[in-house]
């Protein structure tokens, strides 16, 4: 009788179990965290463009380390905040020996992505890229100024996203500092 009354109880506690399982997982609707939104849906990317061609005029000096040698802008006349969630801008780097590189490009801060729209050829024209899939930004020194452009203007942490004029006040603003 003893061995018959301790396996009801087991049998009960893991039937009691189970029912608070099932009635915790109804009460969140499959939520997987304590303030999570109704299902987000799937991100649709926009159509985009490559801006006009960037002038000096329109640069925005971007630091990005002591140890490049290269200048780092941002173009001000082209950076845009898409519906999609991408801050779109063309950045100018500028080789210590007087070779410069043109590129359009997009950064996402749900995800920390970045982009590459369009790479500049001669002076005016932009052409498609061989890989324009979403890449991970990594801080290291070849894409340092992603990393910058992420963590210290676009996608500050633990806050909402800027609107494009207090982007290129910070910008501005950090470049007015240096």
């Amino acid at each position: 009788m003893l061995f018959f009354s301790r396996s009801l109880r087991c049998a009960g506690a893991g039937f009691l179990s189970c029912i608070l399982a099932v009635s915790i997982s109804a009460c969140t609707g499959g939520r997987t965290a304590l303030f999570e939104d109704e299902a987000k849906p799937e991100w649709k990317e926009a159509e985009v463009l490559p801006p006009s061609w960037p002038t000096d005029g329109n640069l925005i000096p971007l630091y990005v380390s002591s140890g490049t040698s290269a200048q780092f802008f941002v173009d001000g006349r082209s950076l845009t905040l898409g519906n999609d969630g991408v801050v779109r801008f063309t950045v100018v780097i500028r080789a210590g020996g007087g070779a410069e590189n043109v590129s359009y490009e997009g950064i996402r801060c749900e995800t920390a992505e970045r982009k590459l729209y369009a790479i500049g050829r001669g002076r005016g024209e932009w052409v498609s890229p061989r890989n324009s899939a979403w890449q991970r930004i990594s801080d290291n020194t070849l894409n340092r100024h992603h990393a910058v452009l992420f963590k210290e203007f676009f996608c500050l942490p633990g806050s909402a996203l800027p609107t494009r004029d207090e982007i290129l006040r910070s910008l501005r603003g950090a470049a007015f500092l240096r």
